[in-house]
């Protein structure tokens, strides 16, 4: 097979604009940064900076593994400072890819910086600016914040199991943020629901 591999034994494509810092995504998910389309990979990832928008090539990619239903994930860029944010990504890759659905949100602390992220399925929130990152339930002035988000989500998911993603069926937006690792154990936990490579 020609995808690097992690060690799990997933063979990983990274796609997106170099804005959406794709090569630094392949580093830390053991992927492989390409602007073809890999039938033979078991997961395709497309990194979106919402400041940025989507490029017409990463648009034509996305398609490209429709005829393959690869699974596909994207991971959106939530950034100290940028006036676009986790929901206009979303709101973009709806528009050009097909319908994600968006299993946690973001939560940012008092001066703005993205610090956590809140699940939708069972609202827990994870912190991500303790080290480690504290997972706790939501209090209630943030559940009923989250309410119509999660009847969103919730809606979406009915009739669905994880086997979903798997299949090619759902596709996740995660938001991510290098600095502080914001999203990356949520990527970890989907990469698991995927078969190994034979």
């Amino acid at each position: 097979m020609s995808s690097t591999t992690l060690d799990a034994g997933k063979a990983i494509k990274i796609h997106g604009h170099v804005s959406a810092t794709p090569e630094m995504i392949a580093n830390l998910l053991g992927g492989k940064v390409s602007d073809t389309v890999d039938s033979d990979c078991d997961l395709a990832i497309f990194t979106i900076n919402p400041a940025a928008g989507i490029d017409s090539q990463t648009i034509d990619l996305w398609r490209g593994y429709d005829e393959y239903q690869t699974p596909r994930m994207v991971l959106i860029s939530v950034l100290d400072g940028v006036e676009m944010d986790f929901d206009d990504g979303v709101l973009i890759a709806n528009r050009v890819f097909d319908q994600l659905v968006t299993p946690f949100l973001v939560l940012h602390g008092e001066s703005g910086t993205p610090i956590g992220t809140i699940s939708l399925r069972d609202l827990t929130t994870c912190d991500y600016s303790k080290n480690p990152p504290v997972i706790e339930p939501a209090d209630s002035e943030l559940i009923e914040m989250v309410q119509d988000f999660r009847e969103e989500y919730l809606e979406q998911m009915e009739g669905m199991d994880e086997t979903a993603f798997a299949a090619g069926i759902i596709f996740p937006a995660i938001p991510i943020n290098i600095s502080n690792r914001l999203g990356f154990d949520i990527v970890t936990r989907y990469l698991d629901l995927l078969p190994s490579s034979s």
